[in-house]
């Protein structure tokens, strides 16, 4: 099983920026996605942004187009989650996932299965 440890979240007024760490521990299969997802309280776990681990191929949820980035850096095996021009509606648990297939709408945010990291807090607020 791989483990998924995210870093970076915080709290950040509008406009501001964060960047999110996720490093994982053991192998992700080639052909494999790594994702990041949110969940607000009272909202789905939603996927933001996912990257390919095999070419590098990105997409993201609508709404983060344009603010956020997704990338790799395969030789930490960390996937960054690069987010500008923060909204209050950003304010969300962020969680790092990976799979050979994401959804864009999930029921694993928070519960601790495998694959899943346990998540890092992110707050938009002036």
């Amino acid at each position: 099983q791989v483990q998924l440890v995210e870093s970076g979240g915080g709290l950040v007024q509008p406009g501001g920026s964060l960047r999110l760490a996720c490093v994982a521990s053991g192998i992700i299969p080639s052909g494999h996605l790594i994702g990041w997802y949110r969940q607000a309280p009272g909202r789905q776990c939603e996927s933001v942004a996912t990257i390919a681990v095999t070419g590098g191929g990105t997409a993201y949820e609508p709404s983060v187009k344009g603010r956020f980035s997704i990338a790799r850096d395969v030789a930490k095996n960390t996937v960054y989650l690069e987010m500008n021009n923060l909204r209050p509606d950003d304010t969300a648990m962020y969680y790092c996932t990976t799979g050979g297939a994401l959804l864009s709408i999930s029921e694993s945010c928070g519960k601790g299965y495998d694959n899943w990291g346990r998540g890092t807090q992110v707050t938009v607020s002036s």
